[in-house]
């Protein structure tokens, strides 16, 4: 399988890359020109095309010819930079592709999420801070992730807790809804984020859906596997 990953140099986009060489994917990784150099580790072994992950020439290149794309989305963008990372994969990946993106857990596909009060908390603050100062767009990976929605690829979005480092704890869990209980510990390692959108390449059931991931070692998780 040949595979294309966008924002690779990045710690969730390296964890991407390793963990998509461990199974024997070839790899395209994008990234900015100056950040390059963070894929040193991978010399030799994938292809990288440098330049803005919102350039659509850019992507049409680097997409060209994979059966999957793995894109990260910028959190909180500005210039509509992760909407315009979205719209060229959308518009560049050949039919067929898996399409993966990672976002957060602040977007909702049905409106049913119930989100933690220190995320709406943060939120607010933002907004209220972007105002005075607009130095980033808090709705720009949220027209993204509309637009992903609406369309008819084969797309997931995979929607992140908070993350942390460490050793790799195995494939997350996941549910439909942010507020499920399953997914009260809100925290992943962020190796384990990464091998979660690697695995979703494969997994067929996560064609059209927008899963809430936590760490399958997590209290919450535990916890609601021990019911059964």
């Amino acid at each position: 399988m040949k595979i294309c990953i966008i924002g690779a140099s990045g710690k969730l986009g390296q964890y991407m890359v390793q963990h998509a060489l461990d199974r024997g994917y070839e790899v395209v990784g994008v990234c900015r020109e100056r950040s390059v150099g963070k894929l040193d580790a991978f010399k030799g072994r994938i292809t990288i095309i440098p330049g803005d992950t919102n350039d659509r020439a850019v992507i049409q290149k680097a997409v060209a010819g994979c059966d999957g794309v793995l894109t990260v989305l910028v959190p909180w963008g500005n210039q509509h930079y992760s909407t315009g990372t979205a719209q060229a994969v959308l518009d560049y990946a050949q039919p067929g592709a898996r399409l993966i993106f990672s976002c957060g857990w602040h977007i909702t596909r049905d409106g049913k999420d119930v989100f933690p009060p220190a995320l709406k908390r943060d939120e607010k603050i933002a907004r209220w801070i972007t105002r005075i100062v607009p130095f980033i767009d808090l709705d720009d990976q949220i027209e993204a992730c509309r637009r992903i929605f609406a369309s008819d690829t084969r797309w997931t979005v995979v929607r992140g807790s908070d993350l942390e480092e460490g050793a790799s704890q195995g494939l997350p869990v996941w549910s439909r809804h942010v507020g499920d209980p399953i997914l009260a510990s809100n925290m992943t390692r962020r190796v384990d984020y990464a091998l979660f959108m690697v695995a979703a390449l494969e997994n067929d059931a996560l064609v059209h859906e927008a899963p809430a991931i936590v760490g399958c070692q997590t209290p919450s998780a535990r916890a609601i596997q021990a019911k059964g």
